[in-house]
């Protein structure tokens, strides 16, 4: 396929991806607009400022994700003056729907109490310091960044990434076979998709670090869709889309020229180089030793590139890149 026309087609897929996320659940988050708090009820304006702050309010849907969650079935008041008690345990996956939610200040321990209901029988009160840990927003978005913020998932995930990546570079250098960055293909999409997955990662540590709550607000109500976020969220989504479309074109590319084998090899290379890339660049941002390395990384890819990989010649029989003039290895065509 034609550069010219891959990158129309790219462009197409885009766009209709988008399309897709702009329709039903997934214009999910929130613009913070002006309310004329004058028209409402000391109530209504507490809720609003509660939902504000802490992102979620009444009918909020939430799914339990620990192995238990205790409920305390009587008032809140009654617990804290010592007076008899049940609870209704829940369990993990359990879906619950946040019913009211109440500001006692003289609880020591947290003054903030949630109600929740399993069902028409099942709901009861609990603080929301207990809350929280024990369940995930109700979303398939939400359920993923959950996943990939448990530290001790994090943790293996990078021991196997790593590992992973060690071999597959190992076995390629070993091979001779080509590779991203030191035995490239003649084309900048796998480069490419290395520097975005590499931006994107430092990006998102820069999120955590500075606007951790603008972060906590699309965990609570996330999209898909880059043009209803906020400015930052935004350029996030847009990256993360990138990833897709300069991946598949990336995967094209790669199986136009090399072969079956050599291909699959190639890509299962550059997704280890990529997550390789991710791992390093959000953990390390995060102490901000990482804009140091990805400003080297950038220089680094960029030049190995244009030095070693660029095809500057077209054969003029068939059109296929040749990094000099001779003889053309597809089609035995000599350019001069």
């Amino acid at each position: 396929m034609p550069n010219n026309i891959r990158v129309a087609f790219l462009v197409i897929v885009s766009f209709t991806m988008l399309s897709f996320c702009s329709c039903g659940k997934g214009i999910t988050f929130r613009h913070d607009t002006k309310v004329d708090t004058t028209m409402l009820t000391a109530k209504q304006q507490d809720s609003l400022r509660f939902d504000r702050e802490h992102h979620y309010s009444q009918n909020y849907n939430f799914v339990v994700n620990k192995s238990s969650l205790a409920l305390l079935k009587q008032l809140p008041e009654e617990a804290l003056v010592g007076m008899p008690v049940d609870s209704v345990i829940l369990l993990k996956g359990d879906h619950i729907v946040v019913a009211d939610i109440r500001v006692i200040p003289h609880d020591a321990e947290d003054s903030i109490w949630v109600q929740v209901a399993h069902d028409q029988q099942t709901f009861g009160w609990a603080r929301e310091s207990h809350l929280l840990p024990a369940v995930v927003p109700d979303d398939p978005i939400s359920k993923f960044i959950s996943i990939f913020s448990d530290v001790h998932y994090v943790i293996f995930i990078v021991v196997i990434i790593l590992f992973s990546a060690a071999y597959v570079v190992r076995v390629s250098f070993r091979r001779n076979a080509h590779i991203v960055h030191f035995n490239d293909i003649p084309s900048f999409y796998p480069t490419l998709l290395t520097l975005i997955v590499a931006t994107s990662a430092s990006f998102y540590a820069t999120i955590q670090n500075f606007l951790p709550d603008t972060w906590r607000e699309f965990y609570y109500h996330p999209t898909l869709n880059p043009f209803v976020t906020e400015s930052v969220l935004s350029l996030f989504l847009v990256s993360v889309w990138a990833m897709l479309i300069v991946g598949i074109a990336a995967i094209d590319v790669a199986r136009q020229h090399l072969p079956f084998g050599d291909a699959v090899l190639y890509v299962c290379g550059l997704a280890a180089v990529c997550a390789a890339d991710y791992i390093i660049f959000s953990v390390t941002t995060l102490w901000y030793v990482g804009y140091v390395l990805l400003a080297v990384y950038v220089f680094f890819a960029i030049r190995r590139y244009l030095h070693f990989f660029r095809a500057r010649y077209e054969c003029g029989n068939c059109g296929q890149p040749m990094y000099r003039k001779g003889r053309c290895n597809a089609c035995g065509a000599l350019n001069e």
